[in-house]
């Protein structure tokens, strides 16, 4: 029996997904470590063909054509066997000591019958050059090490939320669901974490560091600059997530209140790369991006928008722009963006 899946969504990853697979297979064949090689135009699917043939009984290699992150993610839970579901992204890689307890944990509920939708641990900023990591820990909102539901759960701050490092689903229930992550799309780990949320009933927390979240590369999605660049393709997650659900239909408050602020945050980050790329079109989008809000979920629309971030992100004219802009520098000090 595998009790979890890894998938390691790679997209010429050659250089460092083989950390990610190695901080895995100690836990060995408890679980399966999929790579799912992403169209890669490097040595990804021999290294990947290599590792395969030296654990053949952990890690698989699915070769598919190129699709994006979210489509990587939809090919490995399609061919999951295990009973839970972790997404690595292949410049990441999780801590062994904690991987051990969580499996510990996961194996007990699997012998109990009583296996709960998802599990959440922490994570922890690796970021260049900081020599002080920052690790985000839930124990003053998640009751720990117990079986909890939505209406348990306290006030989030701003840099808490959950997302794709924090959270082990339950494989079949993200089945159930029909999770499917749109093709050729970034920053699509937000609906991974934001669709499944009303599905779930049951949680459990663990006060571990158990995901290191790389930040550094040039390259990589969350540099401000490349934000800026694929800005249509956030505030299309953004749209994405706004569609979803009629959030006065859910009926926990507690998760209806959590899953509000989510849209908060992504409304704020949406708008100020709007306003920071300086572009005209995109203020217009931003606006065009407000408007459709308030055209599907207008209560939604109104909690958001006249909050405090919604506030701080529709301040009229160039110096309104600029606090803005100032709020997210800060916001971004606290989240970590690079």
């Amino acid at each position: 029996m595998k009790y979890i899946t890894f998938a390691i969504p790679c997209y010429n990853s050659e250089a460092y997904m083989e950390n990610a697979v190695n901080s895995i297979l100690p836990a060995g064949e408890d679980v399966e470590i999929l790579i799912v090689n992403d169209g890669s135009t490097d040595g990804t699917e021999a290294l990947g063909r290599k590792l395969e043939q030296q654990y053949p009984n952990i890690v698989r290699l699915i070769n598919k054509e190129n699709g994006g992150h979210g489509d990587a993610v939809n090919a490995g839970l399609a061919h999951a066997s295990g009973r839970y579901f972790k997404v690595v992204d292949s410049d990441d890689w999780v801590d062994k000591d904690a991987l051990w307890k969580i499996l510990e944990v996961i194996k007990g509920f699997v012998d109990a019958g009583s296996m709960v939708d998802m599990v959440i641990s922490n994570y922890v900023y690796e970021k260049v050059g900081m020599e002080h990591k920052k690790v985000i820990r839930y124990g003053n909102v998640l009751p720990e090490n117990q079986i909890f539901h939505w209406d348990d759960i306290g006030s989030f701050h701003l840099d808490q939320y959950i997302l794709m490092h924090s959270v082990i689903y339950r494989t079949e229930m993200l089945k159930l669901c029909q999770l499917r992550l749109p093709k050729h799309t970034f920053y699509v780990d937000n609906i991974y974490v934001y669709y499944p949320l009303p599905h779930v009933r049951t949680l459990y927390y663990m006060d571990v560091d158990f995901y290191r979240y790389f930040i550094g590369r040039e390259d990589q999605s969350v540099n401000e600059k490349v934000m800026i660049s694929r800005v249509d393709q956030q505030i299309f997650v953004t749209k994405t997530m706004i569609a979803m659900y009629e959030l006065r239909m859910i009926q926990s408050k507690k998760l209806r209140k959590y899953m509000i602020n989510y849209l908060a945050i992504m409304m704020t980050v949406s708008s100020i790369l709007c306003i920071r790329s300086k572009n005209k079109e995109n203020l217009k989008k931003k606006t065009e991006m407000w408007k459709y809000l308030k055209q599907k979920d207008y209560k939604t629309y109104f909690k958001i928008r006249y909050g405090i971030l919604g506030q701080t992100m529709n301040l009229p004219g160039r110096s309104g722009r600029k606090v803005s802009s100032m709020a997210y520098s800060v916001a971004r000090r606290i989240i970590g963006f690079n």
